[in-house]
């Protein structure tokens, strides 16, 4: 019988969650923008017909996959006016000079059309991190949030997005002042977050490139790699821990709150779950993800939401550009 989702409260979904990380009881997890509503499930209590996962090979969906698409993909994307796009530009970046904050990351929505479901997008994209909730959306994300190794931690934030295409593009990104103050900003962040729980917080590699396939060409993506050492019971404190890091710091900014606000002024729309986190705890470590290249499904209306980070030294014609280009879906 189909078992619909039952989402949680902050405090219920950290009760829980520290309680199975205590009897090293294995469980999937989806926590919205907000930390408003979570999903902390069993897997096995989990109906693939309602929810899809696959945190890097971790997955449900073994048994489900599609027969090949013979189709040519349709996907077009219907993005606001960059006029439009500049009035949310200046309220991030009036606060910004005000001392407001140092980064704000700008999200939007963005229409699209195509004649892909929202679970063939989930069975057809190529990302280390896929989720389907049925009725709501898909995400194939590129970005952990953070791994939890042997008692070790990670976070591996991910800033800077440049095209493969163009003349020494990673040259280019590397040496672009606004992509890497904007990275320093939130690897320091991310550096903060770690530190409320682990010791020897350590950057390991810094402005690395990932490549990334999209139906649109590659994209080359800059992260780094930070990690410490998490006290011996850390397991029981699994949901503060994970929550007390919330929202992510690459999809908000720095101050963390007063971002938060923000972003809300700028944006003028709910981010629901689109940069949450989900992952899976497999009853000793724990992987996850940032809810970022993200679908919804708004009645018969699908969203593409998409933004970047924004300093006192970024171009409002650069920035709209870049939510135009993240617009894409990994099927090639």
């Amino acid at each position: 019988m189909e078992k619909d989702l039952s989402f949680l409260s902050r405090n219920e979904a950290v009760r829980r969650m520290n309680e199975w990380g205590k009897e090293r009881r294995p469980f999937v997890f989806v926590i919205d923008y907000k930390q408003e509503r979570s999903l902390v499930e069993a897997p096995e209590g989990i109906d693939p017909s309602v929810c899809l996962y696959d945190f890097c090979g971790v997955t449900n969906a073994g048994g489900s996959a599609f027969a090949p698409y013979t189709q040519d993909i349709r996907w077009q994307a219907f993005p606001e006016s960059e006029s439009r796009f500049a009035g949310a530009f200046e309220v991030v970046r009036r606060n910004l000079l005000a001392g407001n904050s140092f980064l704000v990351n700008l999200t939007r929505k963005v229409p699209i059309d195509t004649n892909l479901s929202l679970e063939e997008m989930f069975h057809r994209s190529r990302a280390p991190y896929r989720l389907w909730l049925r009725g709501r959306f898909v995400c194939f994300s590129p970005e952990i949030f953070v791994r939890i190794r042997g008692g070790n931690i990670f976070a591996y934030p991910m800033k800077g997005t440049i095209d493969a295409a163009l003349p020494d593009a990673q040259q280019a990104l590397r040496e672009d002042e606004k992509e890497a103050a904007e990275h320093a900003t939130v690897v320091d962040l991310l550096r903060n977050d770690l530190s409320m729980y682990a010791t020897g917080v350590t950057v390991f590699r810094y402005r690395y490139f990932d490549r990334l396939v999209t139906n649109r060409g590659v994209l080359w993506q800059t992260s780094s790699e930070i990690g410490g050492r998490l006290p011996g019971d850390y397991r029981e404190h699994l949901g503060d821990l994970l929550y007390d890091m919330l929202p992510a710091g690459s999809v908000t900014g720095a101050p963390k709150p007063k971002t938060m606000e923000i972003i809300a002024e700028a944006e003028g729309y709910e981010r629901g779950f689109y940069t949450g986190i989900a992952g899976y705890f497999d009853g000793s470590d724990l992987d996850s993800c940032v809810l970022i290249r993200f679908v919804e499904q708004e009645g018969d209306r699908l969203w593409f939401k998409a933004g970047g980070g924004i300093t006192s030294r970024s171009s409002m014609h650069g920035e709209y550009e870049e939510v135009k280009q993240k617009v894409y879906v990994p099927i090639y």
